[in-house]
């Protein structure tokens, strides 16, 4: 079974008129695979590899491993503390001495002392060949965060609606927990996922996936899949769901560490992925959704949505729709690729704003400027249909990876190059 829809199946596009034609092309060659059910498009979306990133699909018998992504369960965690909101500008110092201590950033970073959490004793490294050959990497690597747009941050929640605790989604897809009343909150969010365990899971199964099917046409090449009844379908579903326990417990070992450091309770959460395949049944069938930077929002599931490093993410109750495969965006969503936001931004106007959100950058790539990023605002309003917002984080201390282009480098050359241009006028 390889030969392409003349017709593809149904998809519903959120957000159409800020989407690029490339994303909304994927989105049409993956309802075009032999083995979709129905598919769905956030008002996030952009093009990616295979699925767009923010693309919904869900297949009969199959699953994509360029349809769930590289990075593997990569997710939101957001701990709500059990302190007053003013304290934290009375001690703005110790949440950032805690964001600096307990957080590593980077492709391939690892902890000279490896954290600990169950999540390692998982049988499943142990007897899988080729999952074995990472779980050392894997466990050097538990409680970091990698590159790109993955972060750490504090800032205020301000919630608007109870936030109603301990739900659970089959597979801890997502969840809440502690029940919060409407108020001010000290909140602590992340977004990371699987690190060098899931990327590589997804490459080796995706090359597998693509020998299988390499008579498919190039434009759909990257959404080759692999049959669940087979034993390499079985393998890429298994080491799937090992890298979403993998990314839940990197997320609580980050969480344990910072909370440990600030000597704070815990008064609540939610948490949710991103970049997965669950089995649900839609419409009386039992699928396979794939939800590629796309946030899962069944009926009273909790999500969150972050904005940018300046703008505000929100905490989200889904509406169950049908239509959307109860799913909804996962973020803002890239308007440019990083080669362009490098070309396009410097620093100076990006600390000009930053100074304006009120918003301490502790480290980010030129690639992570806000400007790069949709209107997180117009991103939720073309959403109303799949989520209900009940609360608004704003970020106020920020730390991601230093991408490419180090701040302080480019302080550094600003400086020396006024300097130059001083001693020419001398002469």
């Amino acid at each position: 079974m390889s030969e392409i829809r003349t017709e593809p199946v149904p998809y519903k596009i959120w957000g159409e008129e800020n989407i690029e034609p490339g994303a909304r092309e994927q989105m049409k060659h993956a309802a075009e695979l032999p083995i979709s059910v129905q598919g769905a498009l956030m008002p996030d979306a952009h093009q990616g590899y295979g699925l767009p990133i923010g693309g919904v699909l869900a297949t009969r018998g199959a699953v994509i491993p360029y349809a769930v992504g590289v990075d593997i369960a990569c997710r939101m965690k957001m701990t709500i503390l059990a302190v007053e909101s003013y304290e934290f500008d009375k001690k703005r110092d110790k949440f950032r001495k805690a964001l600096e201590d307990n957080t590593l950033f980077g492709a391939g970073k690892k902890f000279q002392v490896p954290n600990d959490h169950e999540v390692m004793g998982d049988p499943l490294w142990d007897a899988d060949g080729f999952i074995h050959s990472m779980k050392d990497t894997a466990w050097e690597q538990l409680g970091s965060s990698g590159s790109g747009n993955h972060f750490v941050e504090f800032g205020i929640l301000t919630v608007r609606k109870e936030i109603e605790g301990e739900r659970l989604t089959e597979g801890e897809g997502s969840q809440s927990f502690g029940t919060i009343t409407p108020g001010y909150y000290v909140a602590l969010l992340s977004h990371s996922g699987s690190r060098g365990f899931g990327y590589n899971v997804a490459n080796h199964f995706t090359k597998i996936a693509m020998s299988q099917h390499a008579g498919l046409p190039k434009a759909y090449q990257h959404l080759a899949w692999l049959d669940l009844d087979s034993e390499e379908g079985q393998r890429y579903w298994q080491a799937m769901n090992l890298a979403g326990r993998y990314a839940s417990a990197n997320h609580a070992v980050i969480h344990h560490r910072i909370i440990e450091a600030l000597r704070y309770d815990a008064a609540g959460g939610v948490e949710n992925h991103h970049n997965f395949a669950w089995k649900e049944t839609h419409n009386g069938e039992e699928v396979f959704v794939h939800r590629k930077g796309a946030t899962p929002a069944g009926e009273g599931v909790y999500g969150v949505i972050p904005g940018s490093m300046t703008a505000p993410g929100y905490v989200v109750r889904g509406k169950g729709n049908p239509e959307s495969l109860n799913s909804a965006a996962h973020g803002a969503g890239r308007r440019m690729s990083r080669s362009e936001a490098f070309k396009r931004f410097d620093w100076n106007e990006v600390n000009d704003q930053l100074r304006r959100d009120g918003v301490e950058l502790l480290a980010g790539g030129l690639d992570e400027t806000p400007g790069a990023y949709k209107d997180i605002r117009v991103v939720m309003k073309a959403q109303e249909d799949l989520v209900d917002v009940v609360a608004e984080f704003q970020p106020l201390i920020v730390k991601m990876d230093a991408g490419k282009k180090d701040r302080a480098k480019d302080r550094r050359d600003r400086e020396k190059s006024k300097t130059e241009q001083k001693k020419k006028r001398r002469r």
